[in-house]
């Protein structure tokens, strides 16, 4: 059969672990996490990165709420204590970060590991 008459290769298609560990990742990149748990729920893998997500999620919403109500507090004048507790939110965002970073190698690494301290933590079942 000459080269012109062979049918063309078709692309290969991704396979379920390259889309759970694209779900995984997604799931910690903050609201994110919805895709995942959203467009994955035939996936335990994306489901279950996408909960430890979530829960990281909420964690941020938290400090960000705190870290606002904080900044009135400051520029009402009440900047002692204040500063204070604001330069240790900022060590806690740091920390946050940390916990994203441990998520996304968990994912990379296939592996369904709840994240330190707060990977206990469920917001939903």
């Amino acid at each position: 059969m000459p080269e012109s008459e062979k049918p063309a290769a078709t692309p290969a298609k991704k396979s379920n672990g390259d889309n759970d560990t694209l779900m995984g990742v997604l799931a910690y990149l903050g609201i994110l996490f919805l895709i995942p748990l959203l467009a994955a729920k035939d996936s335990d893998f994306a489901q279950f990165h996408a909960k430890q997500g979530m829960t990281l999620f909420g964690l941020e919403v938290i400090l960000y709420v705190v870290q606002f109500l904080l900044g009135i507090m400051l520029l009402a004048g009440g900047f002692g204590v204040f500063a204070f507790v604001s330069l240790i939110l900022w060590l806690v965002w740091i920390g946050v970060l940390v916990l994203a970073i441990v998520g996304i190698v968990n994912v990379v690494n296939k592996k369904k590991e709840p994240l330190p301290v707060i990977g206990g933590i469920n917001l939903m079942k």
